[in-house]
């Protein structure tokens, strides 16, 4: 089985069948799915995904992007309350983005240890974005884990191997996206190979970063499977060695959830 550690199904992408999303998901092995807060007011729609399906948790939290709407209304406690429902078993997706920098800086720095404070309260795993940001997020990271240390992973990882190797000393696991399948990404690709096996977790970002083949297509969960068969290939050793011990991560990592 696979677990697509992060998606998006609340987005507008998927309403029109997001039946036969999970369907095609099931039907390539992936058995869990994890979609993902991006914005608290649409937080109820979330989390209605994840009461409609069994195989299907969620998250809460406020993507680096909104930071700026939402720095004077969140709270930790409001994290931490909404976190309360039985299928909301992580805190974000949070963290820092440099690149379209959508929310000044200090308000997305605000908002990050906002997080970091609910998922150390809660003990339920921090989901950490970040891009072209890496200083600041590791600064952060450090600091935080020195005021009381707090379960996480940095999604999506497409960054520097200094800030995947640092983020494990952190205990924090590290998610693989569908950009390891891009031929180009050469950096990336040799991070993958070297990290260790029991940090390792596979996802989507769907519907976004589509992987080889399906590269340029709305991405699905579906497609994770695509992603593990290339992480596989990387790190020298048979798919299904790499899909159970990414699973086992996953519920190692997100222990609330309930493994059927």
């Amino acid at each position: 089985m696979l677990v697509d550690s992060h998606c998006h199904l609340d987005f507008d992408d998927f309403a029109a069948e997001l039946d036969a999303v999970v369907g095609r998901a099931a039907a390539r092995d992936v058995g869990m799915m994890l979609t993902i807060s991006t914005h608290l007011a649409k937080f109820p729609g979330v989390l209605a995904i994840a009461e409609r399906f069994d195989n299907v948790y969620c998250t809460v939290g406020v993507h680096p992007h909104e930071a700026e709407h939402h720095v004077d209304d969140l709270t930790v406690e409001t994290l931490v309350e909404l976190s309360q429902h039985p299928k909301v078993i992580g805190i974000g997706e949070t963290g820092l983005d440099y690149f379209y920098e959508h929310s000044p800086r200090q308000a997305q720095q605000t908002c990050f240890r906002a997080h970091i404070a609910a998922a150390r309260q809660t003990g339920l795993p921090l989901i950490v974005h970040t891009r072209d940001a890496d200083d600041d997020t590791l600064r952060i990271l450090s600091e935080e884990m020195e005021q009381g240390a707090f379960p996480g992973l940095i999604h999506c990882f497409s960054t520097s191997r200094e800030l995947a190797e640092k983020s494990v000393e952190m205990g924090l696991y590290i998610s693989i996206s569908g950009i390891a399948t891009f031929k180009k990404a050469t950096d990336l690709r040799e991070t993958v190979a070297i990290l260790p096996l029991d940090k390792l977790l596979v996802e989507t970002d769907a519907p976004f970063l589509a992987p080889i083949p399906n590269r340029g297509k709305r991405n699905e969960p579906a497609f994770v499977a695509d992603t593990a068969a290339c992480v596989a290939e990387l790190r020298d050793m048979p798919l299904a060695a790499l899909a159970e011990a990414t699973t086992d991560n996953f519920f190692t990592l997100f222990s609330k959830a309930e493994r059927s």
